[in-house]
């Protein structure tokens, strides 16, 4: 199969691409001296000629700043008007399969219970760019999308924020790229991809008043995600071996 890859350079970029051409795929990569995401035209173009493409693109903050709702406005864009122009080319270009990267934390808090894909969503604040990515994507007949656990682990730097005492997916890089590379294979739709949940013990459970504007941001990286990945193993096979 031939595959596209957008941000080729990034953790999961870095991770995927030898995985894909391990696993006998001709890959090509998005020149972003030549190719912006948000062009449609030019994206149509370099599009041509292949099966499937793979958007692993993201602009995370990896500081406290993440808290900020401004510090997000980039990721935002790559999610919403990215992968809006991403599957307008793909159609014009004939691409069959859109693979798209995503988070679990959309999830709302579940408590103690298993969350597959079925289970509520809550997308606000900075999270909600994600939502409206999975709505693009799979407006295409071969969209599907990932719903990511936290990056732990190979070149994934650590959150910048924790809080609560709930559960939380993780997914190293390499299994996450993994997965990306297996979707390929797997029916239209959301997949979750994480390992075994952990469970937290950050010792804070309720959030100070003050923290006023900043409460929202804190609610979503405390949130209680106890989520399941069985969907994707089930349809691909494909699982956690980091």
């Amino acid at each position: 199969m031939k595959v596209f890859v957008i941000g080729a350079t990034g953790v999961l970029g870095r991770e995927a691409v030898p995985r894909l051409r391990a696993a006998g795929h001709e890959v090509g990569v998005l020149d972003r001296h030549t190719t912006s995401l948000f062009d449609a035209d030019q994206l149509a173009v370099a599009l041509t000629g292949y099966d499937a493409v793979v958007n692993l693109a993201t602009r995370i903050p990896l500081s406290a700043k993440a808290v900020l709702a401004s510090a997000w406005a980039d990721n935002d864009r790559i999610r919403t008007e990215g992968t809006a122009a991403l599957v307008e080319a793909a159609r014009a270009a004939g691409v069959g399969r859109i693979v798209q990267e995503g988070i679990s934390f959309v999830y709302a808090d579940g408590g103690d219970r298993e969350l597959d894909e079925s289970a509520p969503i809550k997308p606000v604040g900075h999270i909600a760019s994600s939502a409206q990515a999975q709505h693009n994507v799979l407006a295409h007949p071969g969209g599907v999308f990932l719903r990511f656990g936290m990056l732990i682990g190979g070149d994934a730097m650590s959150p910048p924020v924790l809080v609560g005492d709930g559960w939380m997916s993780v997914v190293h890089p390499g299994d996450a790229a993994a997965a990306a590379v297996a979707a390929l294979d797997a029916p239209a739709g959301i997949y979750n991809v994480g390992t075994p949940v952990l469970k937290r013990d950050m010792g804070i459970t309720r959030l100070p008043k003050f923290f006023g504007r900043f409460a929202a941001a804190f609610e979503v990286f405390g949130r209680s995600q106890r989520v399941v990945s069985t969907k994707l193993t089930e349809a691909t096979g494909w699982k956690p071996q980091n």
